[in-house]
């Protein structure tokens, strides 16, 4: 069954229609990559999944036990963000705080699960560095170690990878690979990187036409919407 089912969604802010027309599933261990043009509603899309914004028309529903509250999400980085004053630890252990409800402080349980996600990224020896004094990659795996902390089902990704170099955008790439793989979590993620599309995905979502494209990595190989896409990459 699937996780989370969109039936002919219209989604946009503010009374003004950003995408309309948008059907797809994930099931669980997919690796679903949202590509498109800019403005053609991904990120929009994005807040929509995690209910910042309300939905136009149409449906989304979830499925086999999975609630909303339980998405992991990684948003794309500000320059505000990477100021933030906090510790590695502080930051990963925020990603509790859905579980942890009201309770003022974290149990055992949460603080395992930090550890073991600043371990998964390799990123435990830093648990005591602030945040701002550490690389772009640094950054983002601290930002992927709270995601993991807040989901063990499925995960956001807003542009994962923007601003890093490619050394450490190839690691990040790696790193999810693995979460999606190893741990079986659901991935979405939005993306202009369309070798990273076809490399990694297993269903490719590509929104700004019409109509919509979605479908597996194979069937938007060779689509026409797929080959006019990634030929005009390599020109």
């Amino acid at each position: 069954m699937a996780l989370i089912t969109c039936q002919n969604v219209k989604i946009g802010y503010d009374g003004r229609v950003v995408a309309e027309d948008i059907s797809f599933s994930v099931e669980k261990g997919d690796y679903l990559f949202v590509i498109g043009e800019n403005g053609s509603g991904k990120s929009t899309l994005m807040k929509t999944l995690l209910g910042l914004h309300a939905v136009m028309e149409g449906k989304i529903s979830t499925g086999d036990g999975f609630v909303q509250k339980e998405i992991g999400y990684l948003p794309q980085q500000t320059i505000f963000q990477r100021d933030f004053p906090a510790s590695v630890k502080e930051i990963v252990l925020s990603g509790c705080l859905n579980q942890s409800g009201f309770r003022p402080f974290y149990q055992k349980k949460e603080k395992q699960r930090a550890k073991e996600a600043m371990e998964q990224l390799g990123i435990l020896n830093l648990q005591n560095c602030c945040y701002r004094e550490l690389s772009g990659g640094q950054m983002q795996r601290v930002l992927l170690a709270r995601a993991l902390c807040a989901t063990k089902q499925l995960l956001l990704l807003d542009e994962p990878v923007a601003g890093l170099d490619p050394k450490a955008a190839l690691e990040m790439y790696e790193q999810i690979a693995v979460c999606n793989q190893s741990e079986h979590l659901t991935i979405i993620m939005i993306s202009h990187d369309r070798e990273a599309a076809v490399q990694y995905a297993s269903k490719i979502l590509h929104m700004g036409q019409k109509p919509l494209f979605f479908g597996t990595k194979e069937e938007y190989l060779s689509s026409s919407v797929g080959k006019q896409y990634l030929q005009e990459r390599t020109e």
